[in-house]
């Protein structure tokens, strides 16, 4: 007979489950709920307090034409890194995942990239892309061709940054896929080598087709990822030239922080946060029939 005075049992998992709660509503909860609540208002000073504005900043987003600049910038650069990213991460993890040697070196050279910080990451970058001292100048001077000003051309920035971002995030990609690589059944090749089937065939009908939950989760991450680039263009370009390497999340930085709109800003959050959750939901209904659960 249970103890008048006992705790109930789901009292403890409450209690167990209060501090993890406490920390999502207080820094993710609410503050997207403060974001859309303000989106409703406008700017305050202490001059001219705030006041109730309805959807005029969504009328004033929806034609600042820096917005759709910004906004056309990210989708160049999304489809130019997630694809990239996926791809070589996959290719680097079959890579390791076979017997070769060195293997342990090869793996932490691939993974090296996605512990160093943004900041150092982006001064590296910077490195190779200075006019005249930069080593891409070097190198491509070895072939005669004339110094280049990389990230001051808007024709070739976006692909500078882009190029930096894949570095950067495939080898993080790649310890889930090798994750992934290794969890699988070792019967499977086997019954495919008896079977004479090729390593090619055996890949794309075997193992990318249980790969699927990983690539699934890589693809949301790499969507996120993809609008959330700050600390690297603060270092290389601050969005320049004339807005052609500003992404969303740098823009929305910029309108807060310089141009002390906040309103404005957290009207820039709540599309964004819409659209990576439009993005989101329609991954989960494209790929989640094609992904196989063991």
């Amino acid at each position: 007979m249970r103890d008048k005075w006992s705790v109930p049992g789901y009292v403890y998992g409450w209690l167990l489950l209060m501090p993890a709660a406490v920390l999502l509503v207080a820094f993710t909860h609410y503050p997207a709920a403060a974001t859309l609540f303000d989106s409703f208002f406008t700017t305050g000073t202490v001059v001219r307090p705030r006041h109730f504005a309805g959807l005029a900043n969504y009328a004033a987003l929806a034609q600042d034409p820096i917005f759709w600049k910004v906004l056309g910038n990210n989708a160049v650069f999304a489809l130019g890194t997630i694809p990239t990213s996926i791809a070589l991460a996959l290719l680097m993890a079959v890579w390791v995942n076979d017997r070769l040697p060195a293997r342990a070196l090869v793996r932490m050279s691939y993974f090296t990239p996605t512990i160093l910080p943004m900041i150092a990451v982006a001064n590296l970058w910077l490195f190779f892309y200075s006019p005249q001292i930069g080593l891409l100048d070097k190198l491509t001077g070895l072939f005669g061709a004339s110094s280049h000003n990389w990230l001051g051309d808007p024709d070739t920035v976006m692909a500078c940054l882009a190029v930096m971002t894949v570095w950067k995030e495939a080898g993080f990609f790649m310890i889930f896929y090798l994750a992934a690589l290794q969890s699988l059944p070792p019967e499977l090749e086997e019954a495919a080598k008896v079977e004479g089937a090729s390593r090619w065939y055996f890949f794309w009908r075997v193992t990318f087709p249980l790969l699927m939950p990983t690539t699934l989760f890589v693809l949301v991450n790499a969507t996120i990822n993809s609008f959330k680039l700050v600390d690297h263009l603060f270092i290389l370009t601050k969005g320049g030239p004339d807005n052609a390497s500003n992404l969303l999340l740098y823009y929305i930085y910029q309108v807060a922080f310089s141009f002390f709109d906040t309103a404005y800003a957290a009207t820039l959050t709540v599309v964004l946060l819409a659209l990576l959750a439009a993005l989101a939901l329609v991954q989960f209904l494209l790929i989640e029939r094609r992904v196989h659960y063991r």
